[in-house]
């Protein structure tokens, strides 16, 4: 499995570690170019857009179209935000309003929980199997709404810190600097979820009459 990692600023080296670490590959992003073949088609299986400062990501993101190459990207194949990728994922970012990709049907509070100095590490209940969960908080974003089609994986204080909708996964904080590595298997599964369905479509569109055997993505 091939998943790429926006590698423009904060720790994509740790998610790519510990995306090797789970038997996956790990390509560092640095170029629109290296998210489609010429064809069009995804070279990843997945993409993590990590944490960082989100304004700044978006100063990077506007050389040679990477914006709207991204835009189109996290639409149609599994991306997982952590704390500013989380708020580039968000359909609607407040304190101050800023720009998104508007594809995961959340709204963020951009550093809710305070400074550098009131970052944290926290431990919280979750729907995952294993027990709490490690949460490493570092001028994180708060989630403040969630739409009817996301799902609530973990919270902090009755806010959503962890959240799914369909082929998107976002955290308000960062699961790399931990030493649970639960969130990014979770993230491998929902790709082979993706990965099964796109499969189980492509045989229920070809013709009865024809024996075919599955493309593997």
């Amino acid at each position: 499995m091939r998943i790429g990692v926006l590698a423009l600023q904060g720790a994509f080296d740790v998610h790519a570690a510990m995306l090797r670490q789970l038997g996956a590959t790990a390509v560092l992003i640095r170029k629109p170019s290296e998210l489609h073949d010429p064809e069009g088609r995804p070279t990843l299986d997945g993409l993590i857009i990590p944490g960082g400062e989100s304004t700044t990501f978006l100063k990077h993101l506007e050389r040679d179209g990477f914006f709207d190459a991204l835009n189109t990207f996290v639409r149609s194949t599994p991306t997982f935000g952590t704390c500013a990728g989380c708020i580039l994922l968000a359909d609607d970012v407040q304190h101050p309003p800023q720009r998104s990709f508007a594809a995961l049907d959340i709204s963020v509070e951009r550093n809710a929980y305070g400074r550098q100095i009131d970052s944290a590490i926290l431990s919280a209940p979750t729907s995952l199997p294993g027990g709490p969960l490690e949460m490493v908080f570092i001028r994180a974003p708060r989630i403040t709404r969630t739409g009817p089609a996301v799902e609530t994986l973990a919270e902090r204080n009755g806010c959503p810190v962890l959240v799914r909708q369909g082929h998107l996964l976002a955290a308000t904080f960062h699961p790399e600097l931990s030493t649970d590595t639960r969130i990014h298997q979770l993230f491998l599964n929902l790709i082979r979820g993706q990965q099964t369905n796109l499969i189980q479509d492509q045989q229920t569109d070809q013709p009865t009459n024809q024996q075919t055997s599955p493309r593997y993505p």
